[in-house]
């Protein structure tokens, strides 16, 4: 009856999410915020050095918080204004797949993203010299303006593709390098973005900032329920239990509310208030995908320690060091965890059950939230300590999570070794 069920959804499943995974709009949205990832991790890790996880009353501690508006603007120029380097690679990526010049697309696009935020005047003093200079609102530039950068970056490679394909551009001879060539042709798109959001922005005196986010604030707010958590971890072991990279399709429209969820949490940090989110994407990272997607270090360690059969103890050896530092491809494609009726069950149930104790341990103040991004290959515990700023506590939730998934995984993985056992048993009697 599973079986039947699992071949169904396999047939009618498969085909159709593919395609929605590589749908061009989507996939550009992913590369382009995947692309600031450095930038947000190497960035955050200045508001551990700003805030740092010691005694208050260490000189070392001291010293720095009394610098940290100084150590923090490496933070503000890179994570802080992460939309404005986003926005730039959506217009990239989203440029290449109809191959359309990227770099052209990537300025378009940041050209569109900066002619909707409205610079204000500001009378300036250095070195007792009074002028007047323009100011942008930096907060639109981050995670706040993230979904409003998504917007106006499609619309912008939308129109420099629509002047390519119907002629309407500025057509250089041959003889004229490319890279001058590719300026000219963008002209016309440009005039086009500029006259458009421009007049928008500033003429019709449009808050595109504020619209955007009044509509988006109400999904803002439920991504950080524990019921949200819950839907997008099913959403996400579910395809990935028929072979469906179920981070790349959930993952494209869950992501920017995990950054403006972590970007709420990382400025709480610098201006010293609480922090007011839970699920950013670290919680997930550090409390729920521990191993790898399905929270699979538990079966790993199974197969490496446990297992009988030659296949499983083999697979558990070879599959457990990456594990550890959370890449568990070999484990899903090599058990398979990928339409297997057994293991389908603890790789859906495991990371829900992670979630609901992580997510009640963190409410309780028994462990602290997540406001920087380590990077994802760490081992759990140091991670979820990076994570939260410092917590030992989290290291040891992560470390007591791990134990869950063993727990988890351990009946499911006595039947998958069992049938194993009777399959490598059965494969003998016939060689000989």
């Amino acid at each position: 009856m599973l079986e039947r069920f699992t071949n169904l959804l396999d047939q009618h499943l498969s085909g159709p999410m593919m395609k929605l995974a590589s749908q061009r709009h989507l996939r550009a949205i992913r590369d382009g915020i995947v692309a600031t990832l450095p930038l947000i991790i190497v960035g955050s890790f200045f508001l551990i050095i700003a805030i740092p996880p010691l005694p208050k009353d260490w000189g070392i501690y001291k010293f720095l918080t009394s610098n940290a508006g100084t150590i923090l603007l490496p933070y503000r120029m890179s994570m802080f204004i992460m939309t404005l380097y986003a926005v730039f690679g959506i217009g990239h990526s989203l440029s290449r797949s109809y191959k359309l010049d990227g770099l052209s697309g990537g300025v378009l696009a940041t050209l569109a993203f900066l002619l909707t935020i409205t610079p204000y005047s500001l009378n300036l003093n250095s070195l007792g010299v009074a002028y007047e200079g323009w100011v942008l609102p930096m907060l639109n530039l981050g995670s706040a303006g993230m979904f409003v950068g998504i917007l106006v970056s499609i619309f912008a490679v939308e129109v420099y593709r629509f002047t390519d394909q119907s002629g309407f551009k500025i057509k250089m001879p041959d003889q004229v390098p490319p890279s001058v060539a590719r300026s000219f042709e963008a002209l016309i798109p440009t005039a086009i973005i500029m006259i458009v959001i421009g007049t928008i922005t500033y003429f019709l005196n449009f808050n595109w900032h504020s619209f955007i986010g009044q509509m988006m604030k109400p999904l803002i707010t439920a991504s950080d329920t524990l019921p949200s958590v819950l839907l997008i971890i099913f959403l996400i072991t579910f395809f990935w239990s028929f072979g469906i990279h179920g981070v790349s399709i959930i993952g494209a429209i869950a992501r920017p509310l995990w950054l403006i969820l972590l970007e709420n949490n990382a400025t709480a940090v610098a201006n010293g208030a609480s922090l007011p989110a839970i699920a950013a994407e670290p919680f997930y990272q550090w409390f729920i995908w521990i191993g790898g997607s399905g929270a699979t270090i538990g079966l790993g360690i199974l197969l490496a320690f446990r297992a009988k059969s030659t296949y499983a103890k083999t697979l558990g050896r070879t599959a457990l060091l990456p594990c550890l530092f959370n890449i568990n491809e070999p484990l899903i494609f090599g058990t398979p965890i990928v339409l297997n009726p057994i293991l389908i069950i603890p790789f859906i149930l495991t990371p829900m059950v992670c979630a609901t104790i992580a997510w009640f341990a963190t409410t309780l103040g028994l462990v602290a939230r997540v406001s920087i991004t380590a990077p994802w290959t760490l081992p759990g515990p140091i991670g979820a300590f990076l994570a939260t700023g410092g917590d030992w506590r989290a290291a040891v939730l992560n470390i007591a999570l791990i134990l869950v998934s063993i727990v988890m995984y351990y009946p499911f993985f006595k039947m998958y070794d069992h049938k194993q056992l009777l399959d490598e048993a059965a494969t003998a009697a016939e060689a000989q």
